[in-house]
């Protein structure tokens, strides 16, 4: 597979950076993720591992990370591809400040995973959120992304998304 121009190349525009995750990140993308969590407290179906290591859960052939950055540096934004099965890419830990929400920082962060997924050629894209993330459900939607099934944990509603890029359908959002 090739390697996509993006996992070492920067996204810019006048406020936001998007480049690929760095070591020294780690402790930042940490604080975010912990910002990020429902509650407070991680969900019953995650072990927020990944977010312990992100060098050796992302950075590795099929995988990345990426963060969004202020220009004074300050990380605002993360999100992480994951290939678990042959040909299928996961998104994970898309997370945005609070403060720097409603600023496109999502979709930009969206637009480089998706590019990520396609350059390394996965047929399918999945990723999952809970019914509070209602504006990231607008995202996914915006994205092309179609909803596929819905479970109850623990008296939450999980719901799990999708994108078939083998079926022509193309990961980049509306105009």
């Amino acid at each position: 597979m090739l390697k996509s121009p993006l996992v070492n190349a920067t996204v810019q525009d006048d406020m936001i950076s998007i480049r690929g995750f760095r070591p020294e990140d780690q402790q930042a993308c940490q604080s975010l993720y912990v910002e990020g969590l429902i509650g407070g407290k991680l969900a019953d179906n995650d072990t927020g591992l990944d977010i312990d290591d992100i060098q050796g859960a992302y950075m590795t052939d099929g995988n990345h990370f990426w963060v969004a950055t202020t220009s004074t540096g300050e990380i605002v934004g993360t999100i992480g591809v994951q290939q678990h099965d042959e040909g299928v890419g996961e998104i994970r830990r898309l997370r945005v400040s609070p403060h720097h929400r409603r600023k496109g920082i999502g979709s930009k962060l969206m637009e480089v995973a998706l590019k990520f997924c396609n350059d390394h050629n996965y047929l399918k894209i999945t990723l999952d959120t809970f019914m509070d993330r209602e504006p990231a459900i607008r995202l996914f939607e915006k994205f092309h992304f179609r909803h596929s099934r819905t479970r109850e944990l623990h008296g939450k509603e999980l719901l799990y998304f999708y994108l078939d890029i083998y079926g022509g359908e193309k990961p980049q959002r509306n105009a």
